[in-house]
């Protein structure tokens, strides 16, 4: 696994805050190795727990496993079965294609 792999929450009655556990990574920044999987997760975390969006979450969380399961890794978990390592945001890229097109696997 990765520390980029791992969502947030912290709810409380009237506010929620999402975010990566990972923070800002500032030694990587620019370089296009820094795994966006935790980044979009917390989004799709704040789609289903605190915008009732549930359908969208759900779309979010089956694009991230289809690529993982394609074998598409970020450089940190190129050691796990990897079909091809790509940057930052080439995985956003596929993340976003998966929703598009994809819609059968939906």
């Amino acid at each position: 696994g990765s520390i980029g792999l791992l969502p947030s929450a912290s709810t409380g009655d009237k506010t929620a805050i999402y975010e990566p556990i990972h923070g800002s990574a500032p030694d990587i920044a620019g370089q296009g190795i820094a795994n966006p999987i935790a980044t979009i997760e917390s989004a799709g975390m704040m789609l289903r727990y605190s915008l009732g969006e549930s359908e969208a979450a759900d779309k979010i969380d089956a694009a991230i496993k289809k690529a993982l399961k394609d074998g598409y890794r970020t450089k940190d978990l190129a050691a796990y079965d990897a079909k091809e390592v790509v940057t930052t945001a080439e995985m956003g890229d596929i993340f976003v294609e998966y929703i598009k097109t994809n819609k059968e696997y939906f």
